[in-house]
């Protein structure tokens, strides 16, 4: 055998995309009040940026806290590709690392380059999209699931760099969406009228609430049929009138003279022609000894009639046994009745696209997807026999919003707390476009008004959410840190510099600015709630009722200090530049010492 050969998935630029996802960040996040929508109470989070800058930021503050991601990147089409991390190689680089320059640099004669099919035109996308599901995967409860949209160009490629990061055990299933019943574009003798949406577990096999919830215990269809319970526990199920007629001999039911049907008491049938009910046995497939212990529990039984296979909705309120289909058929002319169960219809793309125009009063964006697609996915999570109608659904390539809107749809449907966590690019639009014409700049500014927009029109359908649901977001940018480089070797200073080093704060940086940066580094999430009030004319943050408290003021008076002291929170920071001397700084720690001493006490 030869021992040079072996099963890998691998590209240009591979150790070094997984390099990048584990280097620190020297950014921050800065609250931008003026685009935000209820900024003090909201719980929403809206973020313009690089999406792996603020991945890498979350991953304190919401390690191990998302429910639910759901991401639509670039297709790789050869047109959409907006993402150019500093890591890809150029393409000189390229062609060394894949040896296609001989010894005196030049171009091995045969060689040429084809944008569709070189390396380097799969390369840069899975070089962007590696180090960004590596980071995702973090943030991910045990329990969390991720949905990522994708068509043909990538699809291989995704699958593959998904099972090396969540694990193959952990694929969950590779849906096809109908994005379209109209077929104008044919491909290789085939219409494209798909997208595939690849779902991953954090960790399918050690969660029993998520393959109760996706895992398909019997797949056979079943007929529709009412569902009754009695105060015993006894599953009575109703039969349509035409399904099926029953034939009762000696007990045992049976549909032919070769076909008998076992086990089951005390599951009572009722016949559809008339009142009587009869202990009744079939066959199921599962053992008798479970079926019982299913039975007291609560276990509700559907038996299809035909056949009389099984399925079952477990008595716990946390799971159903109704599976989702693989293939998400759109609503038009009847055509999926697979998802009436969830009660959210499928539209298409073209409907997505006639829907967010009528809200916006514009065309602004190509291709969105569906609100009601991002619902059914969500509710694939949140399952209405589910008690979980809350948590965090993360969105970083947030492009139209549309997983905003779609929180927020659905909470008001069923009542949920769910937040969403979006991020989007500052991108340009287009000089010669309707959003650029409408006084928009850039894609994020579209994406938050959508927000708004959406937000009204619940609200407007339902008044009586109104104070009860949020409909607002917290927004925040990307940006350099608060705090000046102060790791420069003494050398680099000029004389001048040295005013400029009396603080260690940058210009036009305000006190908002530094408590968001120093609750990330806290590992604090972004939603809580922020008190402020006004001691001795300076102005304190209380974060979570006491979880932080903060004091940024250029002078701070021992008033202040033991103000805050009394108040015993975990956490204490302030200002280095707030102290005229070391022994105003020795005075905190003392005051602290005497008042609170489990106070953690930090000085930026």
């Amino acid at each position: 055998m030869d021992g040079r050969e072996s099963y890998e998935f691998t590209w240009v630029g591979k150790r070094e995309a997984i390099a990048e996802a584990g280097r620190p960040t020297t950014k921050t996040l800065r609250p931008d009040l003026d685009e935000s929508v209820d900024f003090e109470n909201s719980e929403n989070v809206f973020i313009t940026g690089d999406n792996l800058e603020v991945l890498k930021i979350l991953q304190e503050s919401y390690l191990g806290k998302i429910d639910m991601i759901y991401i639509d990147p670039p297709y790789n089409t050869g047109k959409d590709f907006v993402y150019s991390d500093k890591f890809q190689k150029t393409d000189e680089e390229l062609k060394e690392e894949m040896e296609l320059l001989d010894e005196d640099g030049r171009q091995v004669i045969g060689l040429t380059k084809n944008e569709k099919t070189s390396a380097r035109y799969h390369s840069d996308w899975l070089n962007m999209m590696y180090p960004r599901l590596r980071l995702a995967r973090n943030l991910l409860k045990d329990s969390g699931v991720i949905f990522i949209s994708i068509d043909d160009n990538e699809q291989a490629n995704l699958k593959a760099i998904c099972d090396e990061i969540f694990g193959e055990e952990n694929f969950v299933a590779n849906f096809i969406w109908e994005k379209t019943q109209h077929f104008g574009r044919q491909k290789l003798n085939s219409y494209n009228n798909v997208d595939y949406i690849l779902c991953y577990s954090k960790n399918l096999y050690q969660d029993s609430q998520l393959k109760e919830r996706l895992v398909e215990v019997v797949k056979d269809e079943f007929e529709d049929a009412p569902l009754y319970n009695n105060s015993n526990n006894v599953s009575i199920l109703t039969f349509p009138a035409k399904t099926v007629k029953f034939n009762l001999v000696d007990g045992e039911y049976k549909q032919t003279l070769d076909e008998k049907y076992y086990l089951l008491s005390p599951v009572v049938v009722r016949d559809g022609w008339n009142e009587n009910e009869f202990q009744l046995k079939f066959k199921s497939r599962w053992s008798n000894s479970t079926v019982q212990d299913e039975i007291k529990k609560g276990t509700i039984f559907w038996v299809k009639t035909e056949n009389f296979s099984i399925r079952a909705i477990y008595a716990d309120g946390k799971s159903a046994t109704e599976a989702p289909r693989q293939l998400i058929l759109t609503n038009q002319n009847n055509a999926s009745k697979t998802l009436s169960r969830f009660n959210h219809r499928v539209d298409t793309s073209e409907n997505a696209t006639r829907e967010l125009k009528k809200l916006l009063n514009g065309d602004y964006f190509s291709f969105p997807k569906p609100v009601s697609l991002i619902k059914y996915l969500i509710s694939l999570i949140y399952n209405s026999n589910s008690h979980i109608n809350s948590g965090y659904v993360l969105d970083f390539f947030g492009g139209s919003a549309t997983t905003a809107d779609a929180v927020m749809q659905l909470n008001a449907e069923d009542g949920g707390n769910r937040k969403f966590i979006l991020c989007t690019l500052d991108e340009a639009v287009a000089e010669k476009s309707a959003a650029k014409e409408a006084g928009y700049e850039t894609i994020d500014q579209i994406s938050r008004e959508r927000i708004r927009r959406a937000a009204a029109k619940i609200q407007e359908e339902h008044s009586e959410l109104i104070g009860k649901q949020d409909f607002g977001f917290k927004a925040y940018k990307l940006d350099s840190s608060n705090f000046k480089d102060v790791l420069a070797h003494p050398s680099q200073f000029v004389q001048a510099d040295l005013f400029d080093s009396v603080s260690n704060i940058k210009e036009g940086r305000t006190g908002l600015d530094l408590l968001f940066q120093v609750m990330l580094t806290w590992g604090m999430e972004l939603s809580l709630a922020i008190d402020l009030e006004k001691v001795a004319g300076a102005e304190i943050y209380d974060v979570d009722q006491g979880s932080l408290m903060a004091c940024f003021e250029d002078e701070i008076s021992e008033e202040v200090i033991r103000h805050i002291a009394q108040a015993q929170p975990l956490r204490a920071v302030f200002r280095d530049s707030s102290f005229a001397n070391s022994a105003d700084k020795i005075n905190v720690s003392e005051i602290f010492k005497e008042l609170s001493p489990h106070t953690k006490v930090k000085v930026v």
